[in-house]
């Protein structure tokens, strides 16, 4: 049995025994999109089939630094960080090629730990679809840089003079993919063999960076497959010596890191439910009143899409991100960029969202949105011609410029506990406030170079 054929309990149990594991490594994403786990022994894994396993909720407790948050109420010193339940999923099995016949399974927190689980929020949205009648299916693909460096070196040069892969601004080249071919080719097979297999990998612009397209699939999974990518990328690399960062921007002379999100939905029967060659640019009624919702929801939303303080580095004119909420068709200036085609290939790309994003809370924003649109059968504006950036646009548009700003929006929006939960709107909304106070305390290069001496 190969680990794609994994469906149910019994059969992870068969090929853990016919593989004669002794361990199996699991693993829990928390609120940043960051993976957390252990190895697991064959006993303990074969109950935690049937029954979950407890796991310290400290991990939806504190940061990416692992620094506890002091203004959350679900888990604390308050409650003395207990166990959270948690199922695995039988079929997220996958083989992990750099351990020799050793497998992974994902798993996702159950009971109250569920309201701020970020897998369960989206699924939670993709339910929401399912009842009004349609299966929301989505592509992930990231921008990020690859360094010739380890995590003790990057450290020992506090960040700065950083070697890339490869030097110089060269996007979509064959030079370099060719003279790198090993390194190319062995991440394509590494992702085929963990089962998020990429239609597309190139360099974009900037020094060692490269942009990987995730094959589409159903929503859910594909959001295991961009969370999953980002941190076995990591694992791919470093253990070549490498890195690879998924910051929205890592350097002021280099564009930011996207991690666009190509949305579309599919009726009961199969087909595109987004294309309608009568419509304006081949869209259907219901794609007019999806996309408007995603963008009448987008500066409400945004710190689910944008989540850490340097995401909002990235938002700048002329970076190749957007900065208001606007929507165009094949113009690549907007937010919401409109691919018109066929019944199979039409769809809308959300391009404000960064590689840094947590793909489940970024994919549930993505589809929620637009499902709100549809539910309040928005109306669709014109879309923008031509440059977005040198044009006004309505105040209603702007976008928050700061993660505290956007946290805020987030906590008043009614449309966003609608859609994922109070529990969640106030506990990821603290998060973010905590972030974005734990960024105040540091006092950056370009503060020293500017007031040390001349203030």
């Amino acid at each position: 049995m190969r680990p794609d054929q994994v469906r149910t309990i019994a059969d992870a149990k068969k090929i853990v025994e016919a593989r004669g594991l002794s361990h199996v490594k699991v693993g829990v994403f928390d609120i940043d999109g960051i993976l957390r786990g252990k190895y697991m022994g064959r006993d303990k894994f074969f109950s935690a089939l049937e029954s979950g396993f407890g796991f310290c909720d400290v991990v939806l407790g504190w940061d990416s630094n692992d620094q506890l948050y002091d203004n959350v109420s679900y888990t604390g010193w308050h409650t003395a960080y207990p166990d959270a339940f948690v199922r695995v999923i039988p079929e997220s099995c996958r083989e992990l090629p750099e351990e020799e016949n050793a497998l992974f399974f994902l798993s996702e927190f159950t009971g109250k730990a569920e309201e701020i689980c970020p897998r369960g929020v989206l699924r939670r949205v993709i339910d929401k679809a399912r009842r009004m009648g349609f299966e929301p299916y989505s592509a992930v693909e990231y921008e990020f840089f690859v360094f010739e460096e380890t995590p003790h070196s990057i450290r020992e040069k506090n960040y700065r003079n950083l070697k890339p892969l490869t030097p110089g601004f060269f996007g979509y080249s064959i030079l370099r993919n060719s003279v790198h071919a090993d390194f190319y080719n062995e991440l394509l097979a590494f992702c085929e063999t963990m089962g998020f297999g990429l239609e597309g990998l190139h360099t974009e612009t900037g020094a060692g960076v490269l942009e990987a397209a995730i094959r589409v699939d159903t929503s859910l999974e594909s959001a295991d497959k961009g969370a999953l990518f980002k941190t076995f990328t990591k694992v791919f690399c470093q253990r070549r010596g490498l890195m690879a960062t998924f910051m929205a921007k890592w350097s002021r002379d280099w564009p930011g890191q996207s991690g666009h999100l190509h949305v579309s939905l599919k009726d009961p029967k199969g087909k595109g439910a987004f294309h309608d060659p009568k419509g304006r640019f081949g869209m259907s009624p219901l794609m007019e009143s999806f996309v408007a919702g995603q963008q009448a929801l987008m500066p409400e939303l945004l710190a689910m899409v944008s989540p850490t303080v340097n995401s909002y580095t990235r938002l700048i004119p002329g970076f190749w991100a957007p900065t208001n909420a606007t929507w165009g068709v094949e113009n690549r200036t907007t937010a919401l960029r409109v691919i018109p085609g066929s019944q199979k290939s039409q769809r809308v790309e959300y391009r404000i969202a960064a590689a840094d994003q947590n793909p489940y809370l970024a994919l549930a924003v993505a589809i929620g949105s637009g499902l709100w649109g549809v539910e309040n059968k928005l109306k669709l504006g014109e879309p923008i011609q031509g440059n977005a950036y040198d044009q006004k646009h309505p105040a209603k548009l702007s976008l928050p410029s700061t993660l505290w700003d956007a946290a805020q929006r987030l906590k008043a929006s009614k449309a966003a506990r609608a859609l994922f939960g109070d529990s969640f709107v106030e506990h990821y909304a603290a998060t973010r406030e905590w972030e974005e106070r734990e960024s105040r305390k540091h006092i950056s290069d370009w503060q020293l170079a500017r007031y040390f001496e001349i203030i």
